[in-house]
């Protein structure tokens, strides 16, 4: 019998892997929209609107969610109708991969971190500060928080590393921040005030505080955009 539970490989061996999962019958993931590689013939794939309800109340959820939070209107859920089904994901930045089991622990993410989560688990988007939503990349005035029993696939831009806080306060650059811990107090603010921050580059940040985990990645998608920028050719029309 089906436990719903999430199965699945990360090939170590590649330096940007590919995430197989391994779906029995009537099993099923929610996957982030346009990360499918592959899949049995077993698999389908279904979009349907970000949204509770029916009809227009539906579709004007999900658009007020796009727009208050970031998040996409649309969720694919993969389902396969057979034993056996596979289907490879692979994250839209080059990074690594990591799975969080959910339960006892929960988490929130930054935005761009959901990979999938399998389907017996789920998420909710969680109001934030108008000061959190100001400042950080944590869906606006939305933040996405697991809940129940399951698996998440979190990927990051480069490598990932586990900070662990005991009753301790740490201080990250919020886009390294990928995920952290529900019960984990958060504050995002500037570094040192906004002409400290421009004279030292250094600029908005989450402070984290209490006994938890915070997961960040090696890279900045932010500054490596800014790099890219002299590379780029625009029309001069």
């Amino acid at each position: 019998m089906s436990d719903n539970r999430m199965k699945y490989t990360i090939d170590a061996n590649m330096q940007f892997p590919l995430v197989e999962i391994a779906l029995e019958a009537g099993e099923s993931a929610y996957i982030q929209p346009g990360s499918m590689v592959y899949h049995t013939p077993s698999v389908t794939l279904n979009t349907k609107l970000n949204g509770r309800g029916a009809g227009l109340g539906k579709l004007l959820g999900a658009v007020g969610r796009s727009m208050v939070s970031g998040e996409s209107m649309f969720l694919t859920r993969a389902v396969s109708n057979a034993d056996g089904g596979v289907l490879a994901l692979a994250p839209s930045a080059p990074g690594q991969v990591i799975a969080l089991e959910l339960g006892d622990k929960q988490y929130r993410l930054n935005d761009g971190a959901f990979l999938a989560l399998d389907g017996s688990a789920q998420y909710r988007m969680e109001r934030q500060s108008v000061g959190r939503a100001f400042f950080g990349g944590q869906g606006g005035l939305f933040v996405m928080t697991t809940e129940g029993q399951g698996t998440l696939l979190a990927n990051a831009f480069g490598s990932i590393k586990k900070i662990e806080l005991n009753n301790q306060e740490m201080t990250i650059d919020n886009a390294h921040v990928v995920a952290w811990s529900k019960e984990l107090n958060y504050d995002i603010h500037l570094e040192n005030g906004f002409f400290q921050s421009i004279g030292t580059g250094e600029g908005v940040v989450n402070t984290f505080r209490g006994t938890g985990v915070v997961y960040v990645q090696s890279l900045n998608l932010q500054t490596f955009a800014s790099q890219l920028q002299g590379y780029i050719v625009t029309s001069s029309n």
